[in-house]
């Protein structure tokens, strides 16, 4: 109940609430621009009913994602008052970028798109929404390079007399590996995030019968973009295994409950018992189903490679940064990558089953009567991810520079966090609570709410508009 440990909390159950929006927003604004573009194109309005209806389910999540995204920064200067003075110089830029280019390009546009229909011309109207999921990724980057600075921090130094990391190098800040390899994974994400969704929804309706001629595409087109989403959110998660292993070989055999180093590293399928490395050799700790070199192969692709393990990492950085316990919570860090790369195997499977299955009346399969529940699968793959990425990091908060006991605010008390912990969490509780009941009743309403809800129900004529 220490201020640390509650500042932590409040800190991660923002994220956690707050990713439930972002990967949705990132991935469903293409869909909705795609969908825009089919229709002034081909003037059928199935495209422009697909369009609305999907329109509405983002424009809901956008909206609530918004609100729950800005106190995160807040909290900065609230809770982490001494991480903001060491690296405000760095961790600043990309932050004010992201708020001045990316997020007002994203809302602009946005509201063009919602209000403009009719009355500004189409091209000025398609030009909007592709703009506004422009501007939503470009928002996801700039704080992806960010944390990706906090992950592996490039183009400082060190201002002995402050004693403060100051920005020398702002190019090796925005081409940093780690940002960009997050980038490609997050996006990725978003992707089948919203490729799942739709499935999910579309399937719903595909079992009642209501509006196949609007949802049997949408299912279609978002198989297909489901598998590749699913398949480039694994590369680039490999991509990731590579880079931690090189950055943050910690982290790596923290995932993994390595203990020894070996050569070849074997990959833990299921370890039953201990994971804290503290329980005597009788411990069923060392109960653990493995694969052979598969470990090795994931660090290097090679299967002969050495991967050190934690007890070997954890006395290095003894002799390298003192004294202390540089291990993370390794129970975290072992299930939830488990978590995240059981569903998201998961999800290639459903998706390449889904495409298949398109290719004849699977309308009426037995099976599509469970589809709308695989819409949570990307959630719990999302914040798995997060979780691991954040607690694999752990005790640092810049990996290298500074730990995350010495962020915190110093003035804060038990107190005043049990206060604000408390009404986050209720107030954001609400607001996923809010966002749950209105994506269910649109979802559910239909296309003909959505279009019955338009600003202007009856689309122009092809020769109307400039």
């Amino acid at each position: 109940m220490d201020p640390m440990t509650l500042s932590r909390w409040q800190f991660g159950l923002t994220t956690v609430y707050h990713f439930l929006f972002v990967p949705l927003t990132l991935g469903l604004g293409w869909f909705v621009a795609y969908m825009q573009t089919r229709y002034y194109q081909t003037r059928d309005e199935n495209y422009r009913k697909m369009s609305k209806f999907w329109g509405k389910l983002f424009l809901i999540n956008f909206a609530i994602g918004v609100v729950t995204g800005i106190v995160q920064e807040f909290q900065f200067g609230m809770n982490w008052s001494e991480y903001s003075r060491y690296v405000g110089d760095i961790f600043g830029a990309p932050l004010a970028i992201e708020a001045l280019m990316a997020f007002f390009l994203e809302s602009t546009f946005l509201g063009i798109w919602i209000f403009g229909e009719n009355k500004v011309p189409e091209k000025v109207h398609l030009a909007a929404i592709w703009l506004a999921a422009i501007g939503s990724n470009l928002s996801a980057l700039w704080i992806l390079l960010a944390n990706g600075w906090m992950q592996h921090p490039v183009g400082y130094i060190i201002n002995e007399v402050n004693g403060r990391a100051e920005l020398v190098d702002f190019f090796a800040l925005i081409s940093n590996p780690k940002g960009w390899v997050f980038f490609w994974h997050t996006i990725s994400a978003g992707l089948a995030t919203a490729s799942f969704l739709i499935i999910g929804v579309s399937a719903y309706h595909i079992i009642r019968k209501q509006h196949l001629e609007v949802f049997k595409p949408s299912f279609q087109m978002a198989a297909l973009v489901g598998i590749i989403a699913s398949v480039l959110v694994f590369l680039g998660g490999h991509e990731q295994g590579q880079f931690m292993f090189r950055e943050q070989p910690m982290k790596f055999s923290a995932i993994e409950a390595h203990w020894e180093t070996s050569a070849p590293a074997d990959f833990s399928i299921l370890t039953i018992g201990d994971l804290t490395g503290k329980a005597e050799i009788w411990s069923l700790r060392t109960s653990q189903i493995g694969i052979p070199g598969v470990l090795s192969f994931l660090a290097c692709n090679n299967f002969n490679c050495e991967v050190k393990g934690v007890n070997e990492l954890q006395a290095e950085y003894e002799a390298l940064y003192g004294p202390g316990d540089y291990i993370p919570l390794m129970v975290v860090t072992y299930w939830t990558f488990r978590f995240m790369m059981t569903v998201g195997l998961l999800m290639i499977a459903l998706a390449a089953w889904f495409l298949w299955a398109t290719r004849g009346k699977y309308e009426n399969a037995k099976w599509m009567k469970f589809v709308p529940w695989v819409l949570v699968l990307p959630y719990i793959a999302n914040a798995s991810g997060w979780i691991l990425t954040e607690m694999g990091r752990q005790p640092w908060i810049v990996q290298g520079l500074l730990k995350v006991e010495d962020a915190v605010s110093p003035n804060l008390t038990t107190v005043d966090l049990l206060i604000s912990l408390i009404g986050y969490v209720a107030v954001y509780g609400a607001l996923a609570g809010a966002m749950f009941y209105l994506m269910k009743k649109y979802a559910i309403a239909g296309p003909d709410a959505a279009m019955h809800e338009s600003v202007d129900v009856a689309p122009a004529l092809v020769g109307s508009q400039d």
